[in-house]
């Protein structure tokens, strides 16, 4: 359209009436004569309006999803990370405290002996030239280990040592085929030989074929010259079956050792020998059995007759 008088006077005239219309719209509410009007272009543009909210609404919701998914996304990586550092954290410390009830237990057990060890911890299981039950530690001739070196834990005996580098040492298992150690049976110092029997219990000859033993007795160590390759003293096991005699010159008996060879970690190795044998000092103290208590109950006079009862713990 030009701009000449007659139009900008005709948009004024169009604007003048829209304001009238939209007062009387206004002034006459659910009564407004342009009701009817209203309803028909709500009829026709409805759909339309909704049509296209339909189409940019969802599109909006995931934009905005988006947006709100990778904040909780980063926030879930996040509670993740921390919860993985907390269960390492954890981890590490539950190993640390079992690390130092170990190594407090070798230092009570090397004590009791007055046994000068080195410490030392398992790295490997297991020996490159063979089957045989062996561990390697992480001590060697750098740190004055040798060759037939006693090596314990705060159970007792773990084996012996069988090669030597720098930095580490092959131990042979007390419970390895190959591994026979002289024992002393607690109190009564009946001597025998304990050899391994693998991931079965120790068997050990006693050299007295009438020796009298039970089950539950303990054996320890009887010692080598010089402390090589076994110092005296230190816990074997106990006993947990006896053979029958039969008659022969020797007597067997089957042995639990007090060391779990599966589960080992903290380790030490006797690198100079006690003074003297210290017997059966190192063994624990045997657990106190529970008192027995009698209790007795009489019936009073007049209430028939007499009677008690004695109940035993």
């Amino acid at each position: 359209m030009r701009d000449t008088r007659e139009s900008r006077l005709l948009l004024v005239l169009l604007v003048a009436i829209a304001f009238a219309l939209i007062t009387v719209d206004i002034r006459g509410g659910e009564q407004s004569p342009l009701d009817g009007a209203r309803q028909v272009a709500a009829t026709v543009f409805g759909p339309v309006e909704n049509g296209v909210a339909g189409v940019v609404d969802p599109v909006g919701n995931a934009i905005a999803a988006v947006r709100d998914s990778g904040g909780r996304n980063s926030r879930i990586s996040e509670l993740e990370r921390q919860n993985a550092q907390l269960k390492q954290e954890l981890g590490s410390k539950d190993i640390n405290r079992n690390k130092a009830r170990e190594l407090d237990s070798l230092l009570k057990t090397a004590a009791a002996g007055q046994y000068k060890v080195k410490g030392a911890q398992v790295i490997a299981i297991g020996a490159a030239q063979g089957f045989s039950w062996t561990v390697t530690i992480d001590a060697g001739s750098n740190d004055g280990i040798q060759r037939d070196m006693t090596v314990l834990n705060g159970d007792g005996l773990v084996g012996r040592v069988t090669t030597v580098g720098p930095s580490t040492a092959t131990v042979l298992l007390a419970c390895d085929p190959d591994f026979t150690v002289g024992t002393r049976l607690e109190k009564t110092s009946e001597l025998g030989f304990a050899t391994g029997q693998g991931n079965r219990a120790m068997r050990v000859q006693l050299l007295n074929g009438k020796a009298k033993v039970k089950k539950g007795d303990r054996l320890v160590t009887f010692g080598s010259q010089a402390g090589k390759p076994f110092v005296p003293g230190v816990p074997v096991g106990r006993i947990i079956e006896v053979d029958p005699a039969g008659g022969s010159l020797t007597r067997t008996v089957q042995v639990q050792p007090f060391v779990g060879f599966t589960s080992l970690d903290i380790v030490g190795v006797v690198v100079e020998a006690p003074r003297t044998d210290p017997r059966d000092a190192v063994l624990p103290a045997k657990p106190t059995p529970a008192p027995t208590v009698t209790v007795t109950v009489t019936q009073s006079p007049g209430a028939g007759p007499s009677a008690s009862s004695t109940a035993r713990n």
